[in-house]
């Protein structure tokens, strides 16, 4: 069977959402004012300064924002310090599912708006941000309404005796106080929600810092929650800024009880490292070099070019993508040819299409480092099947072609290292045992995708993956009830279902003495 990219490009499409266009006035620019929004008020930054926000499809400003300054970011921690200590959010389920719920009916109606935002701004297309991006995300909040409203129930143990004494024992759970959410471009909406609502949903007061190059998108949610919701002044407040350093005076301030940071493994050990200093609470979400491997059973002509192909999703700007292509020693260069299909298959241009699968990289500083790693692979080894460059049909904003790369050594920078681009390895095996040693060969353990014809011998295999999320056969490991996170340098603690809102409640033990 000869495989053309025609054959499967629907596929391709629908995997990211509906082709529908982004609806006309909504965008969130002209009068659009991206602003702070500390203590329950929208404002400018102390003193007036603002940044340019850059459209990566064209290169070009759509808009300045508001330029946070360490002023504002004290006090934004100030005003959460004070609310979480005298407002009843802490103590009050109720109020808070009511506020998240008036939250949650709040981003569904504005959702025209931030897919609009997002779509300019960090350049996803249009179906995706009809997708994962936007509707999802909203959608899945919804869980942490229901989670706030039995926040404070308690867990009841079995009476204890000693001596003339009677034991009543309870486990209570509480917030930890002030949270410090420091938040990506790259999915910047489900991942700030994911942060927010569970920490909001555990009665916690919360300042966050987004990326400077996706502030549009947290400045919407700032303004929706000061103008739309009944949450008490201070709980939540959003600081823009372009400078990288707020981030990290965040993390010290010692007014902050816990930090809770999606990035880059590099940037999170300094995360962890400043924490450490008064043994901070750390939810760290870090880097992955995800493995799909391709069991010897499955159908090649259907499987590979969309396994390689999702490599692509987002511009490759995504920790959960399956940057690593484990197929079988004896079928390796069938593989790389239905890869390299897959590869280009990947419509690239004008995020406002629908018939787009993959924008821009965020920006030109990112897309040169990206440009930098494959060169520097080929240089130890690697050979670029298809790709590698930039695509000559666009002239303007930050592309690259969607690559495939075989041959690179297993202890490579290319497979040992995130590249957060459409980059793609092929790596071949002789027997499950060396498919498994590969797949677990990088210090990463994020994800991990299993494909085979064969269910239980594939969950088999999963139960061997050093990761913390695996799917099988295209299965959706995302969702509001399901754990997101990794293990060993892809971070600590987990998002979303109720271990999201866990990782921002402390655990109380009580014990009631009474008379036997």
């Amino acid at each position: 069977m000869t495989v053309t990219p025609a054959s499967f490009l629907p596929t391709l499409l629908d995997l990211l959402g509906p082709p529908r266009p982004l609806e006309e006035g909504q965008r969130p620019d002209g009068d659009f004012a991206p602003r702070l929004m500390i203590d329950g008020e929208v404002r400018d930054a102390a003193d007036d300064g603002t940044f340019d926000n850059l459209n990566p499809a064209t290169g070009e400003t759509i808009g300045a924002v508001a330029d946070g300054t360490s002023a504002d970011l004290q006090a934004a921690v100030g005003a959460a310090r004070r609310a979480f200590g005298q407002t009843r959010w802490r103590h009050d389920c109720d109020l808070r599912a009511k506020c998240l719920g008036q939250l949650h009916e709040s981003l569904a109606r504005h959702a025209a708006e931030l897919r609009r935002a997002l779509v300019l701004e960090i350049g996803c297309p249009v179906r995706l941000a009809n997708g994962v991006q936007v509707d999802e995300a909203i959608e899945k909040f919804a869980f942490f309404v229901a989670a706030a409203r039995s926040g404070g129930e308690e867990v009841h143990l079995a009476d204890a005796s000693s001596g003339g004494l009677r034991s009543i024992r309870r486990i209570a759970r509480e917030p930890i106080g002030v949270v410090g959410a420091v938040t990506p471009w790259n999915i910047p909406l489900d991942i700030s929600l994911a942060k927010i609502g569970g920490a909001l949903a555990a009665g916690n007061a919360v300042v966050h810092k987004p990326a400077p190059d996706s502030p549009w998108t947290a400045a919407i949610v700032g303004r929706l929650v000061a103008e739309e919701t009944d949450i008490p002044a201070g709980i939540f407040n959003v600081v823009m800024s372009s400078d990288h350093t707020l981030g990290a005076a965040l993390t010290a301030d010692p007014r902050v009880d816990a930090i809770t940071f999606t990035g880059s493994t590099a940037t999170g050990r300094r995360v962890m490292a400043a924490a450490a200093e008064e043994i901070k609470r750390v939810h760290l979400e870090l880097g992955g070099k995800s493995p799909n491997l391709i069991l010897d059973d499955v159908d090649f002509e259907r499987v590979v070019p969309v396994a390689a192909a999702l490599g692509c999703f987002n511009a490759g700007e995504s920790c959960i993508l399956p940057s690593r292509l484990l197929v079988p020693e004896a079928q390796l260069d069938r593989c790389i040819d239905l890869a390299a299909a897959g590869m280009n298959a990947v419509t690239v241009g004008d995020p406002l299409s629908v018939d787009t699968f993959m924008g821009p990289l965020i920006n030109a500083t990112h897309r040169e480092r990206v440009l930098a790693a494959i060169e520097d692979g080929l240089g130890a080894g690697g050979e670029v099947v298809t790709g590698g460059g930039t695509p000559p049909h666009l002239d303007a904003g930050f592309y690259v072609e969607p690559t495939l790369i075989a041959g690179a050594c297993p202890d490579s920078a290319l497979i040992q290292q995130e590249i957060f681009g459409p980059v793609v390895c092929v790596q071949s095996y002789r027997d499950l045992d060396e498919a498994l040693a590969l797949a677990n060969g990088t210090p990463f353990g994020l994800a991990a995708y299993v494909w085979s014809g064969d269910v239980d011998r594939a969950q088999g295999v999963a139960r061997e993956l050093r990761a913390g999320m695996v799917g099988i056969n295209g299965g959706q490991f995302t969702g509001a009830e399901m754990p997101f996170g990794g293990v060993g340098q892809s971070g600590i603690g987990r998002e979303w279902g109720a271990l999201g809102v866990e990782e921002f409640q402390e655990v109380k033990t009580i014990a009631t003495g009474v008379a036997r």
